[in-house]
């Protein structure tokens, strides 16, 4: 990352006198969804940064291929079924680097237009796409905020609000590192969860697997010799060999059982009324409450510090940290 932002500032360092060719034509680019034939006979598609349908068309053929069909692409309208099933996330260190690159190139002097022109060259996926569209928005008269609202689940509402104040003071190039700022500690701060879980989870997992191994294979052996003993097992002992029958058994029903199990959870805890139970609970049990509660006031705080300080005004600022509150109950307060 810290490579690709060096790339990006020693090749900004020289746009505005060497390299005003280029700018003038990354104005004019779109993305271009194509389908085209290869030399083989086989159908293939995607997606191609061009300034026209004549340069794709060009550069297919250089490339070996028979372009059939050519248009612009947009990324509302070239999502397919299986992207809709299984959508496609920006993944938060991109997003980090994004907005890092952004606020290095608009403190070197480069128009927020051609900043974003630069920097889709340096993305890939998602991201590239939503840039792209973000382009095309700017160029047609939308702030960079509206413009970034359309993708809440790439730019959250905080993100928009601060470049909103940004673009209304003159100042966006400050927001956005302190924006970077506040990700990469929010960033530092998931991993730092996620490696405490790890462990925890990983023991948990292996106990689960070494009590099915005992339950499935090592008690029915059991349960012979107790058999062949004659003697009379105590009640604990019964209802393990009743848990190890069933397991044996009717695995097959248990799996179904579980799934849909997990399922009518998942969509409850969906619902208000679960996720109020849900978040009712988490403020109940000791060690839950302790986190929950600590982790929304040092939330609260952040961000409503850094909004505040960004010149978004107090009450605005307090409806953005309030949407961004996990917990329904302290949401509420």
């Amino acid at each position: 990352d810290k490579h690709r932002t060096m790339k990006i500032v020693a090749h900004s360092s020289t746009l505005p006198c060497a390299n005003s060719n280029v700018l003038a034509r990354a104005a004019h680019m779109a993305l271009y969804a194509y389908q085209a034939f290869t030399k083989e006979g086989k159908k293939v598609s995607g997606y191609l940064d061009a300034s026209s349908q004549q340069e794709v068309k060009e550069r297919l053929v250089q490339q070996g291929m028979y372009p059939i069909a050519i248009e612009t692409a947009r990324e509302g309208t070239r999502r397919t079924w299986f992207s809709w099933l299984m959508p496609m996330s920006v993944k938060p260190k991109d997003r980090i680097l994004f907005t890092k690159q952004l606020a290095v190139l608009l403190k070197s002097g480069i128009p927020l237009l051609q900043a974003v022109e630069l920097l889709i060259d340096q993305m890939s996926g998602t991201l590239k796409s939503i840039l792209v569209a973000v382009k095309d928005d700017i160029k047609e008269g939308s702030s960079f905020a509206d413009a970034l609202k359309k993708y809440p689940k790439v730019f959250d509402n905080i993100y928009v609000q601060l470049v909103r104040a940004g673009e209304a003071s003159g100042k966006l190039e400050i927001i956005l590192e302190r924006l970077t700022g506040f990700l990469e500690r929010k960033e530092e701060t998931r991993a730092r969860i996620r490696s405490a879980l790890s462990q925890p989870i990983i023991q948990l997992g292996v106990a689960i697997l070494v009590v099915a191994v005992m339950l499935i294979w090592v008690v029915p052996t059991m349960v012979e010799n107790f058999a062949e003993s004659g003697k009379k097992l105590p009640g604990s002992t019964q209802l393990l060999i009743v848990i190890s029958d069933f397991l044996v058994n009717h695995y097959l029903i248990l799996l179904i059982s579980f799934i849909i199990i997990y399922f009518l959870y998942r969509y409850w805890s969906t619902t208000p009324t679960g996720q109020r139970f849900i978040d009712t609970w988490k403020l109940r049990i000791p060690v839950v409450r302790y986190f929950s509660r600590t982790g929304a006031v040092v939330q609260f705080s952040q961000t409503l510090g850094m909004l505040v300080e960004s010149g978004v005004n107090l009450s605005e600022a307090l409806d953005i940290v309030v949407q961004i509150t996990d917990n329904r109950i302290l949401k509420d307060a």
